[in-house]
């Protein structure tokens, strides 16, 4: 009797680009297997306005991803993302006779701090344990077993908009696929690009997308913020394309091709020509390059400043030791790691998939990184497989 194969299949419904990457596990371990990649319809400022247009795109990158491996694709864990996700923390607390706590004591606790009065259209999308007291001991991280007379259950919640996400599921599920689960994009590609030690000190996931950027910060094994800011990279497209006076379209080329997050060095006689969709015939110009890299910079630093203020806020950014993980079509813009530092004072590196077997290396990119990340989350939901590691110098550690 044939077993069938365990795919572990990841969607980033993204802004501007769906990317899929499927995995197989065979014997404990993921192996890359084959993905897709169609561009995306139907989103307007991270919030789906037609329904029809984003399932078209998860059909096109799923069947791409199924023809090259030859497979057949009827499951899936989706991202989700944009402006109506928030985080907050709370917490439960349980009073029990002095004995030792029993894992009912935990889930009791944990139960009671995802229990909170929600908005109408708000639904909790994760309860992220952070830490537990044990009577007046702080920060325990396991405390069963321990003797005790009262448990406090602290965890972050995570919660989107009950609308956009029943609509991101309707639109899987038109494609004619199931959603195992969801989750927070940020949380997905941290799952691929960081190692478990790498949070214990402290470490910020950006993940720059076209029309948001999301981020979650660690602190030892639990997430401690989760947020949303609203600058993003179609921010940086605009913002191009207004000083230019040229279309939109264009000016995310300009950037693509030409631009940086770091005006200095930049040769004063360097020049961009624009290319002129016009019908009045009118001729290509050129531009300064050190003018669209003062653009692209001066926005990068306020994207960056943002995120030390949400880190600061939450009481975080003098935690943060192990610095930033930039991932996201956005971390492509040279010179960003070099300004994310600058700003916070930290090091800051891009995102690439680590310890995903066979990952082709034009998937070694943090545009796919999310992807990857949800691919190997759904890997561990459907077979709790250990993810080889290698950058660690390991095989078969467990991505926790």
């Amino acid at each position: 009797m044939t077993t069938k194969p365990i795919l572990a299949t990841g969607v980033d419904a993204g802004s501007s680009y769906t990317r899929v990457i499927v995995g197989i596990v065979e014997e404990g371990r993921l192996r890359f297997l084959a993905c897709g990649c169609a561009p995306s319809e139907g989103w307007a400022k991270s919030r789906i306005v037609n329904q029809q247009a984003v399932s078209k795109s998860i059909l096109a990158a799923v069947e791409q991803a199924e023809a090259m491996a030859g497979v057949h694709v009827e499951t899936i864990l989706a991202g989700v993302g944009g402006f109506t996700v928030i985080g907050a923390s709370n917490a439960g607390r349980v009073d029990i006779r002095p004995r030792e706590i029993e894992k009912r004591d935990v889930d009791k606790a944990m139960e009671l701090a995802a229990n909170v009065r929600l908005p109408e259209d708000r639904m909790i999308l994760h309860v992220l344990p952070q830490a537990f007291v044990v009577d007046d001991q702080q920060d325990c991280q396991d405390p069963r077993q321990m003797w005790a007379t009262r448990l406090v259950a602290n965890a972050h919640l995570v919660t989107v908009s009950s609308h956009e996400h029943a609509s991101l599921i309707a639109a899987v599920n038109l494609a004619h696929l199931v959603v195992d689960e969801t989750v927070f994009e940020p949380i997905a590609s941290c799952y691929a690009s960081v190692l478990p030690e790498e949070r214990e000190g402290g470490i910020v996931v950006v993940d720059i997308g076209a029309h948001s950027t999301e981020l979650v910060c660690y602190f030892g094994e639990s997430v401690q913020l989760a947020t949303t800011i609203k600058i993003c990279g179609d921010h940086f497209s605009r913002d191009v394309a207004f000083a230019l006076h040229v279309p939109l379209e264009d000016g995310a080329l300009v950037k693509e091709e030409f631009g940086s997050a770091i005006a200095a060095g930049t040769a004063e006689n360097s020049v961009v020509e624009l290319p002129f969709r016009d019908e009045a015939g009118r001729e290509s110009r050129e531009v300064p390059r050190v003018l669209i890299n003062r653009i692209l910079e001066s926005r990068t630093q306020e994207l960056f400043i943002k995120v030390k203020e949400e880190l600061t806020a939450a009481g975080l950014y003098p935690a943060l030791s192990n610095g930033l993980v930039i991932t996201g079509a956005g971390a492509l813009l040279p010179g960003i790691c070099d300004v994310a530092e600058q700003i916070l004072e930290r090091p800051a590196r891009i995102g690439l998939t680590q310890g995903y077997r066979d990952l082709p290396v034009e998937l070694r990119d943090p545009a796919w990184t999310t992807a990857a990340g949800l691919s190997m989350y759904a890997a561990r939901l459907r077979a709790n497989v250990d993810v080889e590691r290698r950058s660690t110098g390991f095989l078969g550690r467990i991505l926790r």
